[in-house]
């Protein structure tokens, strides 16, 4: 399937859910609301997803000639690639993502904690992993994820504190509708980028591996990432976890099956098949 097809399917299933919430919250005015927001959701995703996901993690440009900007030139020109804008989140969790329309206007950002704790190897064996994201075209995809599924979790939570007064005011109101939607939505936007994100994780991990020319740097990288991550968690909209080379927090029990991406150990396994 073809990553616009995809990227149409995707905005048409998230678009068909927020079509649910404001029906379920409002009835036929509700579910007219949840049509305009569906379309200007949709609009600002496709357009401004990259600029969005950025500001939510008060990312910076990065200072030209920097080490960030200096791999990420090397392996975009290794790649054929377009020079990708560069952007350092200010937090001291290592983590770094890819984001973008197309690769023209292509960003990657790091963390301040990425670029402290790995070796020049390393962080090229990372930023070949996002460059191989810009490379598939599965960037646009992944970022308009996180803009529509981040705006359904926000309706759910609203649907908490106002949901409870339109029962009060509306007695033939069904409550389980309103319930299924604070529940549900957020799950069923988790699922999608799911089906977006586990095995996409494979196929850069491999094509990072060959545009470093390795996968010594990644397997490295991987292991120390999972290792610190877990020690110092991002503070992430699980919205965009998707988005970032390793799971940005810890779950468990039931939270893990709604995990993002594939675990690490299975990942590091593939890089170490593939150097044999």
């Amino acid at each position: 399937m073809s990553n616009t097809l995809k990227t149409a399917m995707l905005l048409g299933a998230l678009s068909a859910l927020l079509l649910l919430i404001g029906e379920a919250l409002g009835g036929a005015q509700g579910l007219m609301l949840g049509f305009v927001f569906a379309v200007v959701t949709n609009f600002a995703s496709y357009w401004f997803s990259d600029k969005i996901v950025l500001r939510m993690y008060g990312a910076q440009e990065a200072e030209p000639g920097s080490r960030l900007v200096r791999i990420v030139t090397a392996l975009a020109q290794r790649a054929g690639l377009p020079q990708p804008r560069c952007y350092v989140i200010p937090s001291q969790s290592p983590n770094a993502f890819a984001t973008g329309r197309n690769a023209e206007h292509a960003a990657v950002a790091a963390t301040e904690g990425i670029l402290q704790l790995l070796s020049d190897d390393e962080l090229e064996g990372v930023l070949a992993h996002e460059l191989s994201h810009v490379k598939h075209r599965d960037i646009l995809t992944s970022s308009v994820a996180a803009t529509i599924a981040a705006a359904i979790m926000m309706i759910s939570r609203f649907a908490m504190f106002f949901g409870s007064a339109r029962d009060d005011d509306r007695r033939g109101g069904n409550p389980i509708a309103l319930l299924a939607t604070i529940i549900l939505a957020p799950i069923a936007a988790m699922l999608i980028q799911m089906a977006i994100s586990r095995s996409r994780e494979y196929d850069a991990d491999a094509g990072g591996a060959a545009l470093a020319g390795t996968p010594n740097g990644l397997v490295s990288a991987l292991q120390k990432l999972e290792a610190a991550s877990k020690i110092v968690p991002l503070d992430a909209n699980p919205a965009t976890a998707h988005l970032f080379i390793i799971k940005p927090f810890s779950v468990s029990g039931v939270a893990g099956l709604f995990s993002s991406h594939p675990p690490t150990k299975d990942r590091i396994d593939a890089l170490l098949h593939v150097r044999r």
